[in-house]
């Protein structure tokens, strides 16, 4: 089968018809290779939309626990019988792991030919599924820009998010499809711009945890006895700024162009924590370009701070 061609099974269709979910002929048969903290969330958020979550794969005990409490009544099999039974196959196994299942799977001769075959890596597209595509599987990727703890409001967490979509162009409609049934917001990403995508969502996200750990720790230092109280309404405030001003959003003394305050923040932060003192140069020399460059700052301001930041 042509894999950029769209099979007409395959497309969902998107809310309840009169005849309730069970009389759409575009509901799908779902199997999920991966039972972790996100494949299990999408599966959960697929049968609430329809689709028939028909087997899943898991190694681990928690995943099989996971299972039970989000996929009731789900077959555990391995992952071959899983793509056997589905015609929508969940790949929800980490990043590292995806190209050597896609291509598993082909060398162990499973039958791919019309099925839809979806991962939800954020670091690849859809050529990372070559194997499977060039065996006659539709491949999608399917990115849900969110984080899962495991806990019971994962699903929830699906409502209004958005997805990183890459496929074929003709699957696109089923992508995005698919998306909205599980409460998503698709976004387009080409292929070649998943690396940028991916790298600029886990430098938000993640180094922003990073961030506000060391924060905590620093203020502990300090001797504020519960800093993510006091942290809470400035990171709030600071992150709501940048979301709707953007630089503009800016404060502090890198924005007011303060280079001796910056100098004496060096200076403590070299001598409590050289590791702190690294991640404020570098960020704070980034700001600095940020603001100069967007005008707030003087050129000869931006010079000042640029020799306080100097190693």
């Amino acid at each position: 089968m042509d894999p950029h061609a769209t099979p007409p099974a395959a497309a969902p269709g998107n809310g309840d018809g009169p005849g309730g979910a069970e009389d759409r002929p575009a509901r799908l048969a779902v199997g999920v290779v991966g039972a972790g903290r996100v494949g299990t969330a999408l599966g959960a958020a697929l049968a609430g939309a329809g689709h028939r979550v028909v087997a899943a794969a898991a190694v681990s005990e928690r995943s099989r626990e996971r299972i039970e409490q989000r996929l009731p009544g789900v077959d555990v099999v391995p992952p071959h019988e899983v793509v056997a039974a589905a015609d929508l196959v969940l790949l929800t196994v980490p990043d590292d792991t995806l190209p050597e299942l896609a291509t598993g799977l082909v060398g162990a001769g499973v039958e791919v030919t019309g099925k839809l075959v979806a991962h939800t890596s954020g670091r690849y597209g859809a050529s990372v599924l070559d194997p499977v595509t060039r065996a006659g599987a539709l491949p999608l990727a399917l990115h849900p820009v969110m984080t899962f703890t495991g806990r019971p409001d994962d699903v929830n967490r699906l409502t209004g998010i958005s997805f990183g979509v890459t496929s074929p162009e003709p699957l696109r409609p089923v992508a995005e499809a698919l998306v909205l049934e599980m409460g998503g917001e698709p976004v387009w990403i080409p292929e070649e711009r998943r690396p940028l995508y991916h790298a600029a969502l886990a430098g938000g996200a993640n180094h922003l945890v990073t961030l506000v750990v060391e924060t905590m720790d620093l203020l502990r230092g300090a001797g504020v006895a519960e800093p993510g109280r006091m942290l809470g309404p400035l990171l709030g405030a600071a992150l709501d700024n940048g979301l709707r001003l953007g630089i503009d959003g800016l404060t502090g003394p890198v924005a007011r162009g303060d280079a001796g305050t910056v100098a004496d923040h060096v200076a403590e932060l070299g001598r409590v924590s050289p590791e702190s003192r690294r991640a404020y140069v570098a960020l704070a020399r980034l700001t600095a370009d940020r603001a100069l460059g967007a005008g707030l700052l003087k050129p000869e301001d931006a010079e000042r701070l640029l020799e306080a930041l100097a190693d």
